[in-house]
């Protein structure tokens, strides 16, 4: 088990690296709301297919939905369309590379509301690296800042950091609810009902996002299906990357996941430089390594 989880989560990181790059693409041709439906309407059919496909491998009717996991895939469902519009808003303030090392603060948070929720705990050595961690955003809010009481607090409140911050808060709370409707669910493979809970809460992302953006961004639905390939990719990407994610969650602690799925940190680079030809500063690639290193102090606290 130990190995499958670590296994979804690595590939998770790489397909949400490879999506979140898309998309940023696709902010030249769609609002931010619409660029965050498209990957939940294209990525139905395809969660779909992979359901339907593991259901038929280990020869499994489809599981058991209760009320009230329906209702925690509806309310994961919304923090993370928030969380997506917030970490959109953070590339715009700073860069790709940036506004997701803010965002890579949900390691931490994830783990705090796990704590709460969940009640999982952490040892001191988890908390380190959760210092260690924060630390890392501290440092990259302030590059090319200067280190005066009134300059900390102008760096941590800027823009990209609160939106960074925010959505990695919303994404943290969805990986806890996800989780927690997995275990709310009748026994079964674990796996075949992650992929369930994907299915239905992009069914329900798509119907939320969908209806905001035919209602207050009518102008917006075209585009949407008129960048059906780009989209397309994106969806497909969201949807792999997401199975991934879930399993993983219903393998293991959302500590545990989400510290192992900051590797994409370093996906992150290579894309920002290779693919989106940013160029980073030296103080940007040191604070996302602290951040990093604090998450890599959190998994071995956890273990």
């Amino acid at each position: 088990m130990i190995a499958g989880w670590v296994g979804f989560t690595l590939v998770a990181a790489l397909f949400q690296c490879w999506r979140t790059a898309l998309q940023q693409r696709l902010r030249g041709e769609l609002s931010v709301n619409a660029a965050g439906v498209v990957r939940y309407l294209y990525g139905v059919p395809v969660g779909l297919a992979l359901l339907l496909a593991y259901g038929w491998a280990i020869g499994e009717s489809l599981p058991a939905m209760t009320a009230w996991a329906l209702l925690l895939c509806a309310i994961g469902g919304l923090a993370q369309i928030l969380g997506t519009n917030l970490l959109i808003m953070a590339f715009g303030y700073r860069n790709f590379a940036v506004g997701t090392a803010y965002a890579k603060t949900e390691a931490v948070q994830a783990a705090i509301v796990a704590m709460v929720l969940l009640g999982d705990h952490l040892s001191p050595l988890a908390w380190v690296g959760i210092a260690v961690g924060v630390g890392g955003v501290v440092y990259l809010s302030l590059a090319g800042r200067g280190t005066t009481p009134r300059e900390l607090v102008a760096g941590l409140t800027q823009p990209a950091a609160l939106c960074g911050i925010g959505a990695g808060f919303l994404f943290g709370l969805t990986a806890v609810l996800v989780r927690a409707a997995n275990q709310d669910m009748p026994a079964g493979d674990l796996i075949h009902k992650a992929l369930l809970i994907l299915v239905v809460t992009n069914a329900l992302q798509t119907l939320m996002q969908g209806a905001w953006v035919a209602w207050r961004e009518p102008a917006s639905i075209r585009p949407i299906f008129a960048t059906w390939r780009s989209s397309g990719q994106v969806g497909a990407l969201s949807a792999l990357g997401s199975a991934c994610w879930f399993s993983a969650f219903a393998l293991a602690p959302v500590a545990l996941v989400r510290a192992v799925g900051q590797v994409e940190i370093l996906f992150t680079l290579a894309f920002s430089r290779f693919y989106l030809k940013e160029k980073a500063k030296p103080a940007d690639r040191a604070g996302s390594l602290i951040v990093v290193a604090g998450v890599v102090l959190v998994l071995l606290g956890s273990r």
